[in-house]
């Protein structure tokens, strides 16, 4: 990733592309393009200083530097088009790259704070109607530059700030149509493909086939592009791509046996009581507290003796992290009751909603399944090492999908065999 520098003495320069790895932090800008744009080669050559779009590289600067970032990106200008394969790469990385600002700064070229004098025969005016009709809105690009980052901060042409996604989110809302949940935190994939198909029906690219690729990090995906191609065979390639998860967590789940009636969200557990609104709100608490905590332990206890309303506060806590999008799993034991009495399948039930959850688990699961189809009937240590521990260690979880991925069980003490309960916590604590 290559980004601009801001020096000491007020000018900026390009660097050499930085390992994701070791990237500094850095701003970024969504805009919409319009004529006399600077391009990397206008800064290679040092003449893109008198065109209209350094205006903006101006203002992204100033603002990285007012909050403390020396760093900054703007697409016009730190991507080299001229190289087919940089381009690619961009593309397909670009969602990641708005994702891991600092800040993200939007300028609306065509909305601004000023306000006209009684004298012209106009009533003052806000910035707000212009802000709804901004063309920003309804380009194809900038879908992912709203939902990416956490921080995305509006301004007007005049650099003056507008608000933030926070702060304007049920304006952004009604423009849009897109959940205020969409333009928090929830990960997107808790969102159906048809809903976020919908945010992108009404915005515009220049390319055809941009409508496509612009929404290759709104579904995570990444593809080859093929521009020619035309927005049919770019729209066909993408729902195939789109749809090779869900071909995958179908195998895995057809060649596995799981406890269904287990999970918090059963019918079984359906009428079974929840915390009252307003009751054991400290304990709540301080569950979800250790859960946002990376440094805390990796398993909460909750004991206590028979009475103590432990499996209503776990059926709340579970739907809290459910409603959140950070539920991984559940199994709720219950003594007598099949297969939700002992451990035969706890672990087979614990990986089945875990490939539900995490797609990509899906391939690295089928293929330890391929390689011991008899792994169903294995110890649970094999088990929990094949379908649960390995294929974790196999897939990268990115911290701003998902902030925290949370397992709930619930009555283990319920499990009929004292020796497989204590198998089963040595095992969750190796996650």
């Amino acid at each position: 990733m290559r980004l601009l520098k801001h020096n000491t003495d007020g000018k900026f320069s390009l660097t050499e592309d930085f390992m994701e790895n070791n990237t500094p932090e850095y701003a970024i800008l969504s805009h919409t393009w319009g004529e006399g744009e600077v391009t990397f080669r206008d800064l290679i050559d040092g003449t893109g200083g008198s065109k209209a779009g350094y205006d903006k590289i101006q203002f992204c600067a100033q603002q990285a530097a007012n909050d403390g970032l020396q760093y900054f990106w703007v697409d016009t200008c730190c991507i080299d088009k001229s190289s087919s394969a940089e381009l690619q790469e961009a593309i397909n990385s670009m969602f990641r790259w708005y994702q891991n600002a600092a800040k993200c700064y939007v300028y609306l070229s065509d909305v601004s704070t000023r306000k006209r004098k009684a004298s012209d025969g106009f009533s003052d005016f806000t910035w707000k109607p212009a802000f709804r009709a901004s063309r920003w809105f309804r380009r194809g690009w900038t879908l992912q530059e709203l939902l990416a980052p956490d921080s995305v901060e509006f301004f007007s042409r005049e650099r003056e700030r507008l608000g933030d996604k926070r702060t304007l989110e049920q304006q952004i809302h009604e423009i849009t149509g897109i959940p205020t949940t969409a333009l928090r935190e929830k990960p997107l994939s808790q969102f159906d493909v048809d809903n976020r198909f919908l945010w992108a029906k009404n915005r515009q690219t220049t390319r055809e086939e941009d409508k496509a690729y612009s929404l290759l990090g709104i579904f995570d995906i990444q593809m080859p592009l093929l521009y020619g191609e035309g927005r049919k065979k770019a729209f066909k390639r993408l729902l195939e791509e789109i749809d090779k998860p869900l071909k995958e967590e179908k195998i895995v789940l057809d060649k596995l046996r799981s406890v269904d009636n287990a999970a918090f969200d059963s019918h079984d557990e359906e009428h079974n009581a929840r915390c009252y609104r307003g009751t054991r709100v400290e304990l709540l608490r301080q569950i979800d507290t250790w859960a946002s905590d990376r440094s805390s332990e990796c398993i909460f206890w909750l004991n206590g003796i028979a009475g103590t309303s432990k499996s209503i506060i776990s059926r709340t806590v579970a739907q809290n992290f459910a409603g959140k999008g950070e539920l991984g799993a559940s199994f709720f034991f219950k003594r007598g009751k099949g297969d939700r009495g002992h451990a035969g399948l706890f672990i087979i039930t614990i990986a089945t909603q875990l490939v539900q959850k995490l797609s990509s688990l899906a391939p690295h699961v089928r293929n330890a399944i391929e390689a011991d189809h008899m792994i169903s009937r294995k110890a649970l240590k094999q088990q929990f090492e094949t379908l649960v521990l390995q294929p974790l260690g196999k897939i990268r979880i990115e911290p701003q999908k998902f902030s925290r991925i949370v397992i709930m069980i619930n009555a283990l003490n319920e499990c009929d065999r004292e020796k497989d309960v204590r198998i089963i916590i040595r095992l969750l604590s190796q996650v």
